[in-house]
């Protein structure tokens, strides 16, 4: 029997085996514990994760080009990987989804906390949906979920002290509970980094397995109480056998308590998955499974893999397709169970014992000598060395043992117990949101603070505390593991790490007042870079990472220049600052704009506050100039104030920067020293006008030579550019501009009239046709994304209503955005979409035909209005020929 392959062709037998098998998995019902006990079980293991990309003093994470479109990696990657797999297609053979798979029921998996807290910000559905997914997954597999926790920011344990260890486990166990609502039965190690001290930590804090690489076992023999004459077996070179679990013993501990037990993953497997076509199709993957399956009668057998969850989509595009088919179909055809780690266990638990080598990680043939020596790991084809590594590593180690001695010193006046305090500072992680909110009695952080403060901390102790555990977070963050991981330290990944070092760094002098940074970078000065531009770790930490630091006093500058171009309310959120207007007043003269003002900056991480003025001068163009300074009070303000406004009067750009700097000093602040995204906006804004201009002067040229461009084309001459150039940019412009005008009128669905948008698609549809005509390429990505706005806004009304006077009406202008789109070129991407009707067809339409009449919560829709729904599900690539056959 032919499997469907959602990559690649298929057969009308294959698309019934699909939709068939979709059915059937939805009402499979849980066998017994018996039956479940015997067979083949298969676990498919994704370590999802991405490193805190995050800039440390903003908590938000900068655009990185690197990743265009997407705004960062995280957002490029979860467009890819992460939505795909949490709504997985399963299509027939003309690419039209039957059934939507959430991959996360089936996958065993990690997603690393820092992730997680970045998706439940940026897309709560998806969140929502990975959390069900484990709940679901506990209700099929009696209790044991498919998520398993990781080690908090994905350090390599083997190279933590005991304190680091127990912090990284600790917060990744509370990450996992608050989130999961249940304890982890396993924890994923970064880079599955293990010794037996790591196990040591692990066992004390009830984690029940973890999940290694074959080749990290050294020995193992069958596990028989009081039998000592049972004979190693050496495993050394990866040939221990990965179909049953193993029980390991720390040395020289209690046999009735210390130890943990080891789920060895399919090697060679695990390898074809990241580096050959065995996700091709969902036939191929199953045929590399039963590859393994052992043919010796054994009552059960584990075949599991595990390999990079970013794997599913984002390294192999659409593989998220093969995987959903073979977990609902292709899987439950060969008789094999789905199951995780933990529910494997509790149904076989270990019979046989291993040791494991020394020091191992899956990714580094030299124990963990990838993070801390020149092993030749992460540069393979490339003629750089990493001889960076061994002094980035010990300037790191450095800079811990000197922030642990200030933590422990200040910490003891302020906390009962600094470490204690520590490792339950993730509750206040947890709920950074409220961190900046008026205090209450449920407030998390107050809570914290009052069950661990060695006294009732004052306002500068409060600070002071707040500091010191921000300075261990950054601490441990500076020892994320991709810092190491390839060929240069000037990479995102390093230039990350030392930012977070550079932020521990700032918060401890600031509670000690000890300046730990000379030493810190002479110490880099020892790590050797690749690029003569930057020589050594120091150039790396002067070029890269300096330049990023900032001071209330530039958060004040930021807000002030934004200001110019945004009317702020009192009350002003700034990144993780919460800005307080206290005073404000802004005049134009001429080309000239000044504004003075006053405001209250408060961190909502440390608390820390600073009440400062400042002034901020445009004088056109480009170019502001703006002063920041303390606030002296009231008088001295109002005197600066007046004569800079008095100043202005005059109307001379030069003599108001002087007065300025007479008044603030000689520091200023300009556009460049805005954060990022701000500075880009306001690029944006002062380049309107000058664009505006020009679209004018396109159009015009178009307009003029318009008859001249038809001449070349009808002679089958090349177009001059420049015509060329102007003809698009002239369209681009008008189409962009019919776009916004169609959103504005198409804004409220529920308003939608008869000739609602007309005009605008009629006006849309002709600069389409003479855009082809001319073959222009039109620059639409913001109409694309206007487009794809209007489809989902529209059809979430019209399936959330179901009202039988307005169905056709949607339809038809549903249908009439999607022909827009197909005219004007563009590559809406529907994904979306599709969801919300496949969703509705599942709930609310397909019930049509599946309940006794005048029960179903479509009846009132005639069979005229459903084919007209039916239509629709079409056009958005979603197979309803089942509802046709059921209408006709």
């Amino acid at each position: 029997m032919t499997a469907f392959n959602p990559l690649a062709e298929s057969t009308e037998t294959a698309v019934a085996i699909a939709t068939q098998a979709w059915e059937q998995s939805k009402q499979t019902a849980l066998p017994h514990q018996q039956e479940l006990a015997a067979g083949v079980f298969v676990t498919v293991h994704g370590h999802f994760y991405q490193p805190p990309r995050e800039n440390p003093y903003l908590d938000e994470i900068e655009c990185q080009p690197s990743a265009a479109p997407a705004h960062d990696w995280n957002e490029r990657i979860y467009h890819e990987c992460y939505r795909p797999n949490a709504f997985a297609r399963i299509l027939n053979d003309q690419g039209q989804v039957i059934g939507l798979v959430n991959n996360f029921e089936y996958l065993s998996f990690n997603i690393g906390p820092t992730l997680l807290s970045w998706l439940e910000r940026y897309d709560l559905e998806v969140y929502q949906r990975i959390l069900e997914a484990d709940r679901k997954s506990c209700q099929r597999l009696n209790g044991h979920g498919n998520a398993i926790a990781q080690a908090y920011n994905h350090i390599i344990l083997p190279l933590a002290n005991r304190r680091d260890k127990l912090t990284q486990v600790r917060w990744g166990k509370a990450d996992f509970r608050a989130r999961f609502g249940r304890d982890p039965e396993g924890m994923w190690l970064a880079e599955a980094a293990v010794d037996y001290p790591t196990l040591e930590v692990l066992i004390a804090e009830g984690i029940r397995f973890i999940v290694l690489a074959p080749s990290q076992a050294e020995r193992s023999r069958p596990l028989a109480e009081g039998d000592l004459s049972l004979p190693w077996q050496e495993v050394g070179g990866g040939q221990i056998d990965p179909t049953r679990p193993y029980r390991c013993y720390l040395p020289n501990g209690e046999p009735e308590q210390d130890y943990i037990d080891i789920f060895f993953y399919d090697g060679p497997i695990s390898r074809d998955t990241g580096f050959s076509d065995v996700l091709s199709s969902s036939q191929q993957l199953a045929a590399r499974l039963g590859q393994a399956v052992r043919g010796d009668h054994r009552s059960s057998q584990l075949i599991s893999m595990a390999t990079d969850g970013e794997t599913f989509g984002h390294h192999k595009k659409g593989t998220e397709k093969a995987l959903a088919y073979a977990f609902v179909a292709e899987f439950p055809q060969r008789g094999w169970q789905i199951t995780n780690f933990a529910h494997y266990l509790s149904l076989h638990p270990p019979t046989w014992k291993v040791e494991l080598k020394p020091v191992t990680a899956w990714s580094c043939a030299h124990g963990v000598d990838r993070w801390q020596a020149d092993c030749g790991c992460g540069g393979e084809g490339s003629l750089w060395h990493q001889r960076w590594r061994q002094p980035l590593r010990q300037a790191l180690d450095w800079l811990r043992d000197r922030l642990q001695e200030i933590y422990v010193t200040a910490g003891e006046l302020l906390f009962v117990d600094p470490w204690q305090a520590r490792d339950e500072y993730i509750e206040v992680l947890l709920n950074r949101s409220l961190v900046g909110a008026v205090p209450t009695h449920q407030d998390p952080l107050e809570q914290f603070l009052t069950r661990h403060q060695h006294h009732p901390l004052t306002a500068a102790e409060r600070v002071d505390a707040l500091r010191l555990l921000e300075m261990q977070r950054h601490a441990l963050l500076m020892y994320t593991s991709c810092g190491w991981f390839f060929e240069e330290l000037s990479r995102p990944e390093g230039v990350q790490i030392l930012r977070y070092a550079a932020r521990a760094l700032e918060l401890g002098s600031e509670v000690a007042g000890i300046q730990l940074e000379p030493e810190f970078v002479y110490r880099l000065s020892k790590a050797p870079s690749n690029l003569e531009q930057f020589q050594d770790g120091a150039g790396v930490y002067e070029q890269l990472v300096k330049p990023s630091q900032l001071s209330l006093p530039q958060v004040a500058a930021h807000y002030a220049i934004s200001s110019l171009f945004a009317s702020y309310p009192p009350q002003q959120r700034v990144y993780c600052y919460q800005a307080e207007q206290l005073d404000y007043q802004l005049q134009r003269i001429g080309p000239l704009t000044l504004a003075v003002g006053q405001l209250q900056l408060t961190s909502e991480v440390t608390h820390e506050t600073a009440h400062l003025s400042f002034a901020v001068l445009h004088l056109g163009g480009w170019d502001f100039h703006c002063c920041v300074q303390p606030f002296s009070g009231r008088r001295a303000y109002t005197t600066l104030k007046d004569n800079l406004f008095a100043t202005l009067q005059a109307g001379s750009a030069a003599r108001t920067v002087l007065v300025m700097s007479e008044q603030f000093g000689s520091a200023s602040y300009g556009l460049n020293d805005l954060f990022a995204a701000e500075r880009h906006r306001i690029m944006g804004l002062l380049s309107q006008e000058t664009l505006t201009r020009l679209e004018q002067l396109y159009t015009q040229v178009y307009r003029d030579n318009y008859g001249i461009i038809i001449g070349f084309r009808q002679d089958g001459l090349p177009v001059p550019q420049e015509l060329q150039v102007a003809a698009e940019v002239a369209l681009s412009h008008r189409a962009i501009a019919a776009l916004k005008s169609l959103e504005q009128e198409m804004s409220d669905p529920a308003q939608l009239e008869s000739q609602l948008g007309i005009s605008y698609l009629a006006e849309l549809m002709a600069i389409a046709s003479e855009a082809n005509h001319l073959g222009c390429q039109l620059n639409l990505a913001q109409g694309q994304a206007i487009l794809e706005h209007l489809i989902q806004s529209l059809l979430w009304y019209l399936l959330h209503g179901l009202n039988p006077n307005s169905v056709e009406l949607c339809v038809q202008r549903l249908s009439d955005l999607i022909g827009l789109s197909d005219q004007l070129r563009l590559n809406l991407n529907l994904d979306k979409a599709q969801e919300l009707y496949h969703q509705c067809l599942q709930e609310r339409l397909m019930p049509q035909f599946c309940v006794p009449a005048g029960a179903a919560v479509t009846d009132h829709l005639s069979d005229r209005q459903l084919s007209h729904l039916w239509h629709l599900g079409t056009l958005l690539g979603v197979d309803v020929a089942p509802c046709l056959t059921a209408l006709v």
